[in-house]
Formats: structure tokens, sequence, C-alpha cells
């Protein structure tokens, strides 16, 4: 049974022994003993989450890439328990435990993580407790799940409390309450603010770095040969050319797992199932002329989308350059980095010959390579951003449509507008306002309408509901109002509506009014003065939209 979840977070400060590295699969902690619960447990939850088919989980199963996230996530928490906590044996029951897992979110807070590396390890330790939930004495998941979801929905006292309550359930309240990684400050993402921390480019500058990278590996090769150095050169600006410039920002993980047009093995991708799928790969349709084709089956929405695959035809100059490195130079490099015999399935791979596996090598290697050739070290994911903040913006040039550039990069416009593109806010509201100068010139140059005539009189008024003299469908009708200066205005109106609206205001200094939006309903005075009526007469008062004037 967990302890009760503490109000607020306790205060946590770094310890002078903190290391980066402190989960259990770094090098300290590799040969503890005592493992033999812990790996029992890491089965068990590994099964839970990855099986297709777990009638008792809720959702869909973990993918390689998920599952590997929270299994990175289960071994930091277990390493920081072991090591800042003193407990010996670390197991999966520790996330049972409230204040360790308050105090494991205030020791991310200390370090200075950023919202989203709080936000992961609290998503994985949910799955930890639906792990929990379906052992022996568990509270039944379905159950779990329909009394947080009322609860937060209706924020109902009643259903909180039994929130709190439930043996395993009050672990929920961290997760969803917003004062955890909600309150932490954002990175700043807007182009003003990196820029300064020098870590943005506006499109032109590495749309410039890239093509000069592509001419001059080009000249190399031409004047050189086919090197060790020249094939890196030519690799390089091939891996680069593929994530920004000629294409939409692919996808990284997309770029990292696309495999050459010799490989005829089945597909890589860890979680494909399909025993025709050929992975994401660069063909060769044509030698002459040439012509290129990239397919993607597995893209990060590939599963939303009904397995729809990204696919289009490589553009002539980037073929080019594709088809050029794919010869020679490609050979070179393997031949370089692997024994004889191995070979890499992938387009690109590092400086020892492997695909990029990982995705921070190649992010390490691109941004590497991009300050080398004079930019800043910004993430290729990056380019991505600066992709959506050129087509967003109000001097963006010519180009692709956004919705097909969108569906390239693997989602949707409207994920533009919320991840990408932080000047979307701001550029609206300043469009709007240069747009209200045009509207303002236009409105002086019409000429208002001319007033009304306004005459006193008086006339039947029953509560909201005014009384007309006659039977006929359009006369004059008097508004009166019950403030203490009262005061009458003739208004014209067809039966059952009447619009009015203020345009100034009398020698007296009360307002004159030519159409004063209010719904008002006209009845014969037959109906207002038979008792018979007044029945529905009341009925009638409450469903009548008056303005009082004032």
């Amino acid at each position: 049974m967990t302890t009760p979840f503490p109000m607020t977070l306790p205060e946590c400060a770094l310890p002078a022994d903190f290391n980066k590295q402190h989960g259990l699969l770094a090098k300290p902690y590799k040969h503890l003993v005592h493992r033999a619960v812990l790996e029992q447990h890491m089965g068990e939850f590994k099964s839970f989450s990855t099986n297709p088919f777990q009638l008792n989980r809720k959702g869909i199963a973990h993918g390689s890439r998920t599952w590997q996230n929270s299994e990175k996530q289960v071994y930091l928490f277990l390493g920081y328990c072991h090591h800042y906590q003193q407990v010996s044996q670390p197991t999966l029951q520790l996330f049972l435990s409230s204040p360790l897992i308050a105090q494991y979110v205030s020791f991310h807070i200390a370090a200075g993580h950023r919202q989203l590396y709080i936000r992961n390890f609290l998503s994985c330790a949910k799955c930890v407790l639906r792990w929990w939930q379906s052992k022996p004495g568990g509270n039944h998941p379905s159950f779990v799940e329909d009394v947080v979801s009322h609860t937060l929905h209706t924020q109902s006292y009643e259903g909180m409390v039994m929130l709190l309550n439930l043996p395993v359930i009050n672990m929920y309240r961290l997760w969803h309450a917003p004062a955890v990684a909600d309150q932490l400050p954002r990175p700043s993402k807007d182009p003003k603010g990196l820029a300064d921390a020098g870590k943005w480019m506006s499109a032109p500058r590495p749309v410039h770095l890239i093509h000069g990278a592509e001419l001059q590996s080009q000249d190399q090769m031409q004047q050189q040969g086919v090197t060790v150095e020249t094939s890196r050169d030519m690799h390089d600006a091939a891996l680069a050319a593929m994530t920004f410039s000629h294409l939409p920002p692919v996808r990284l993980s997309c770029i990292r797992s696309l495999v050459v047009p010799a490989y005829t093995g089945p597909c890589l991708h860890p979680d494909c199932k399909e025993p025709s799928c050929e992975g994401n790969r660069l063909s060769i349709t044509s030698e002459s002329p040439l012509l290129m084709h990239i397919q993607l089956p597995h893209h990060k929405n590939a599963r939303k989308w009904g397995k729809a695959v990204i696919e289009f035809d490589v553009p002539s100059d980037l073929a080019q350059l594709l088809h050029t490195y794919l010869g020679a130079p490609r050979k070179a490099l393997l031949e370089h980095h692997l024994l004889i015999g191995d070979t890499c399935p992938y387009v690109f791979m590092d400086m020892h010959g492997r695909g990029f596996v990982a995705a921070a090598v190649l992010t390490l290697y691109w941004q590497k390579w991009l300050v080398s050739r004079g930019g800043v070290p910004m993430n290729p994911s990056m380019c991505r951003q600066v992709f959506v903040d050129e087509r967003q913006s109000n001097n963006a040039t010519a180009g692709p449509s956004n919705q097909g550039a969108a569906m390239i990069m693997g989602h949707s416009v409207k994920q533009w507008d919320k991840w990408y593109d932080m000047q979307y806010h701001p550029r609206l509201a300043q469009n709007a306002v240069d747009g209200m100068q045009s509207w303002r010139a236009a409105m002086l140059q019409s000429h208002p309408p001319a007033a009304p005539d306004l005459t006193l009189s008086s006339a039947l008024h029953c509560g909201h509901v005014l009384v007309s003299d006659s039977e006929e469908s359009r006369q004059s009708y008097i508004v009166v109002t019950s403030c203490f200066r009262a005061f009458s205005r003739r208004i014209q109106a067809r039966r059952g509506h009447i619009a009015l609206f203020p345009w100034g205001t009398d020698q007296a200094g009360l307002p004159r009014f030519h159409h004063l939006a209010v719904s008002i309903t006209v009845i014969p005075p037959k109906v207002a003065h038979d008792e018979r009526y007044h029945s529905q007469l009341t009925g009638l008062l409450l469903r009548c939209q008056y303005l009082q004037l004032s």
C-alpha cells in the first residue's frame, strides 16, 4: 500500500557527490548483488508493456524505442534510490513509495532538468503503477481509470476523496497536478531567444552552407579523387542535404533508418511485423535519366495515419549527389572502417562505419559538422523549426504547400502552429493591428447614416413585453427605462423583433439610439389585458430578452 502523497514537493539540494550517470546501468552499479528480484520485475513489466495483446492493459503495446526510454527511466530512478536514498535492494516496488517519487522529482528540479524530462519520468512511473495494478491484489485498471477520468473532468470532491484513499491510485495526483512539471520554466524556443543563445540561424544561412558543402565536395572529388577524406566530405554533404535544403525537413529517425538500394534483406525496423515490408528505403527507379525514390513506411505517425507511407521522388540535384556518394565514396568508407566481409545497410554512417542507431550520435555528428562549416551548434531537429518559421512568416518565399510539406515532415499544419511556429500568436496579433488601420480608414471615408426622428411619446409596457396599441404588424413602440432619470424614444419595429444600435447622445447627455440590439416580443392589447392569457404571458416574460437603456 502506498503512503499518502505529500501536498508539496520537498526541498532538495544537489548532493556533493552528484553524478549525472546515476542509473543502475552506469558502471558503478552494474555489479549489484540481489538482482534476481529486480530482473524478475523488469521481465514482467516488459512483457506487460510490449505484448501486442495484453487484455489487462489499457492502450497499445510499447514499441521498441518507447520501451528503451521506459527502461532507461526505471534504471535512473532505481539508481537514484540506491545511491542517494541508501536503498540496498532496488526493485520496482519503490515506485509505490510516494515520498521517494516526490524526492526524485525535486532532485530533477534541483539538477535543472527540463520540463519534458520530468514528464517522461512521470509517464514511465504511471506505466509501472498500471503494471502493479494488474498483479493480484492491485486495483482493477478499468475501475482506476474511470475514477481518475471522472474526478479530473468533474472536479468532484467525492471523487477526489475516493482517488486519494485507493491504495495505489493516490500516486496519480503527482502527474495530473499542474504544479509539478508545468510550473517549471520552459527553455526558450523563440527565434530571438535562440539567436541570442547562439543556437539559431534563419533559413537562408543553412541553405547556403549546405549548398557550399555540396559544391566543395564535388570539386574535391574531381581534383583529389576518391580518398577517405573526400568520401567523408561527400557523405556529410549528402547527409546535410537530406536533413535540410532540398526536402522539407524529414524526421531524423527516418534519415537514420534509410537503407541503401542494394540492400535485399528483411525490414530492419525492430517492431515491423509485415513480411513483405522493405523498410525505410532509398531506391533507384531509373539510371538514365537518373530517378530516385524514397519510401518511409516507418515514421512517428504511421500508426495514427493508418500505416500510410510517406513517399516521394528525390529532386534531381539531390539524386545526383546521393548517386555519386553511393558509388566509390561509400565503398571507400566501408573498406576503411569495417573488416573484410562486413557491411552497413544504411545510407549514412558514423565515423566507425556503423549506422546512426542512436539519435544522440547523429545530433552530435551534425552539430560538429555544421560548426566546422561556419554555422552555429544547432540541433538538426531545429531545422524543422527554422523551416516552419520561414514558411509561416509574412515574408515567406514561394515554395511547397504547407499541407504537403507538413506531411513529409510527418505531422500536420496544426502541429506547426502548436509546436514549431513560436511566432504564431505575436504574428497574428500584429497582423490584426496592422489590418485595423485600413479598416479604420475605410470607416472614416464612409458616410454615417442619417439620424432617425426621435420624438417623445408614451406607450403601454408590461414587464419585458411591449404591448402594442393596435393589431397592425408594423407601427411605433416606445422603450421606457427603469433608471433614476427615465426617458423614452420612439422606435419602429415589426412584430416579434427589434434591432437598435447607439450612435450618440442628445443635448441632455442621454444616449440616442439608432438600432439597439434587443429582441422584443410584440403582443396585441387583447392578450395583455385578458386574464385568461396571464399564465402564458408570464412564461413569455421569462423567454423574452429585453435590454434596459442606461
